[in-house]
C-alpha cells in the first residue's frame, strides 16, 4: 500500500507543478501583453488574443520532442522460447492517429478523452463499457493476437501501443511507423505497471488536468477498501474454469488485491502464473479464509458458467468463508479481460467495496 500511496503521490505532485508551471507561464504572459498595448480597445483585445493564442501554440509544441519510454523494457513469450526488447521512443510532435491494441489503455485514452484514435483490435471481444469503439468510425486492426499489418499500414498512425500478445509482431509495427510504444501491465508489478500506462497517456496527450481528477478518485476508493480489508485476517483470491480452480499469491497478476487494496494473503505458497496454480477445493479448506474472492474465467470468454453450484459444495461449505456470506464473485469480464485502465481498475475496487459494505 505504500508503495502505491508513494507512487500516486508523486504522480499527483508532477501534475500540479505542471498546472502550476502552465498558470504561471499563462499569468505572465498577460502582463506582458498588457505592458505592450498599454490600452483596452477593442483592437487590442483582438491583438492580444492572437498573442496569447500563439503563446499557448508555443507552449503546447515546447513539450516536443518527447521521448517516451514503455511500461517495461523488456516482455517474453509466454513459453518463454522469445524475449523482445522495447526502444524508447521519440515523438517530434502530438500523435494524431492513433492504433490501439490494448484495451486498458484504449479505457485510458477515453478515460481522459484523447481525440484522433483511428484504429481498434475490434476482432477481438471489446469491454462492455468500450464498446462505442466497435464502430465503424473506428478501423478494425484485427485481434489481440493477430494484427491486420496491411490495414495499420493503410492508416499511417502516427503511433501504435501495443501490450503483451503483440509483441511477436514489434518489429513488424515499427516498419509501419517507429513510434510503437508497449503499455502493457507486468504480471510481477501490476500496479505500477498500469500507473506507468496512464502516466505515458497523461505526458503524451497533455492531460493532466483529467488525470488529477481520476487519481483523486482512486485515493478515495483505496481508503474505502483499505478500510474493509483491515477487518479480515486472511483473504484468497481465485479464478473459475469450469469446473476447476487456480489460486493467486502476491506476485501474481491479481496480486494487487493484497498489495495495493491491502487484504492479508491466507498463504504465499502459491506459483506465479498468469492463469494461476491449481488449486483444489480441498486446499481452501485446509487453508480456510475469511474472504475468498472467485473471479469468474468462464463467463468470462462467454461459456456457461455453473459457478455457484460449483463453488459452494460440501467441501467449501465448511469455510468461515460461506459461513460468514464472505465468497464473493467478481465480474469474470472485468476482471479477466477489461483490466489496466483507469475506468475498469477504478470498478474492480468499486465492486469489492460494494459487496463488503
Amino acid at each position: 500500500m505504500k508503495k502505491w500511496k508513494i507512487l500516486c503521490f508523486i504522480l499527483v505532485s508532477l501534475i500540479f507543478v505542471l498546472a502550476a508551471c502552465g498558470g504561471a507561464d499563462n499569468s505572465a504572459s498577460g502582463e506582458e501583453t498588457a505592458d505592450q498595448e498599454g490600452q483596452t480597445t477593442e483592437e487590442g483585445n483582438s491583438e492580444g488574443s492572437e498573442e496569447s493564442t500563439e503563446e499557448s501554440s508555443d507552449e503546447a509544441s515546447s513539450t516536443y520532442p518527447m521521448t517516451v519510454s514503455s511500461t517495461v523494457s523488456t516482455s517474453e513469450s509466454r513459453d518463454g522460447s522469445s524475449t523482445y526488447n522495447f526502444e524508447d521512443v521519440t515523438f517530434e510532435s502530438m500523435p494524431e492517429k492513433i492504433v490501439v491494441f490494448d484495451y486498458g489503455f484504449l479505457d485510458t485514452l477515453d478515460s481522459l478523452g484523447v481525440e484522433g484514435i483511428v484504429g481498434v483490435a475490434k476482432g477481438s471481444t471489446l469491454p462492455e463499457h468500450l464498446e462505442e469503439y466497435s464502430g465503424d468510425a473506428y478501423t478494425n486492426i484485427g485481434t489481440l493476437k493477430e494484427p491486420l499489418l496491411e490495414d495499420i499500414a493503410a492508416l499511417e498512425p502516427d503511433a501504435i501501443f501495443i501490450s503483451g500478445r503483440q509483441s511477436a509482431f514489434y518489429d513488424q509495427l515499427k516498419e509501419i511507423t517507429p513510434n510503437v510504444v508497449f503499455v502493457g501491465t507486468q504480471q510481477e508489478d501490476y500496479w505500477n505497471t498500469f500507473m506507468a500506462s496512464v502516466d505515458i497517456a497523461t505526458q503524451i496527450f497533455g492531460k493532466e488536468a483529467e488525470a488529477e481528477e481520476y487519481l483523486a478518485k482512486y485515493e478515495t476508493a483505496l481508503e474505502e477498501v483499505s478500510s474493509l480489508a483491515g477487518n479480515f485476517e486472511t483473504s484468497l483470491v481465485t479464478m473459475y474454469n469450469e469446473g476447476s480452480l487456480s489460486g493467486f499469491a502476491t506476485n501474481s497478476r491479481f496480486g494487487y488485491v493484497y498489495d495495493v487494496y491491502g487484504f492479508q494473503p491466507v498463504t504465499e505458497d502459491i506459483e506465479s502464473s498468469s492463469h494461476g496454480s491449481n488449486f483444489g477445493f480441498e486446499a481452501i479448506l485446509e487453508f480456510d479464509p475469511e474472504v475468498l474472492f472467485v473471479i469468474d474465467r468462464t463467463a468470462a470468454i462467454g461459456g456457461d458458467s455453473n459457478i455457484e453450484a460449483d463453488m459452494e459444495n460440501d467441501i467449501v461449505k465448511q469455510t468461515s468463508a460461506y459461513k460468514n456470506d464472505r465468497i464473493i464473485y467478481l465480474d469474470g469480464p472485468l476482471w479477466y479481460l477489461s483490466g489496466g485502465g483507469l475506468q475498469s481498475e477504478l470498478a474492480k475496487i468499486e465492486e469489492i467495496v460494494a459487496e463488503l459494505e
